[in-house]
């Protein structure tokens, strides 16, 4: 054996990156199980770590599992098995080859679901708040005797404008005025 030979084969076993690329299913599998069972939140990291596959690789599977909805995505790099625990093994390896086929589009993709469920999630919290906000206003006038009048119709949307002639400019029209209603309370 040569020495260069020696030298390089002893490099690439020592980084991983040759015998770690491969992700093997059933090692996956059992991994995932266990983490299912247990309930703890992962890593790509953790399972590259327990199973010697390369960290880029099962990212890239745990990934695609979340986007089937084999996993769930607790957090940034953190991930929940718990949906796994009812996965059979063929069902799994089904849903594995369809997650390692994921291209840069459907990464794009999932990534940009990921930012519109999280903004669903910030606008809906927003919206609770001021519901929450209005109903406390209404019981206060209520408690203090005062109606607070019918609720406001929605301001219908307008007409689109046809195409003027040239000459023409389109009378300027002003909003409906919203006059309260305020009734005296009792005394």
């Amino acid at each position: 054996m040569s020495l260069k030979r020696s030298h390089a084969s002893t490099r690439s076993g020592a980084t991983g990156s040759e015998s770690g690329a491969k992700l093997e299913r059933q090692e996956f599998f059992d991994e995932l199980k266990k983490h299912g069972q247990t309930g703890q939140m992962f890593s790509p990291v953790d399972i590259s770590m327990a199973i010697g596959a390369g960290e880029a690789a099962v990212s890239r599977a745990l990934l695609g599992l979340a986007a089937e909805g084999y996993l769930e995505k607790v957090d940034v790099g953190k991930y929940s098995a718990a949906p796994f625990l009812e996965v059979p093994q063929a069902e799994f390896l089904k849903a594995l080859a369809r997650a390692s086929k994921t291209d840069s589009t459907r990464q794009r993709d999932l990534s940009e679901i990921s930012r519109l469920k999280q903004n669903n999630d910030v606008m809906r919290a927003k919206l609770l708040g001021a519901i929450a906000e209005r109903d406390h206003y209404l019981a206060a006038l209520k408690q203090h005797g005062i109606d607070p009048g019918p609720l406001p119709a929605p301001v219908p949307a307008p007409a689109p404008v046809a195409a003027a002639s040239v000459g023409e400019s389109p009378a300027p029209t002003s909003p409906p005025a919203i006059v309260p209603t305020v009734e005296p309370g009792p005394g």
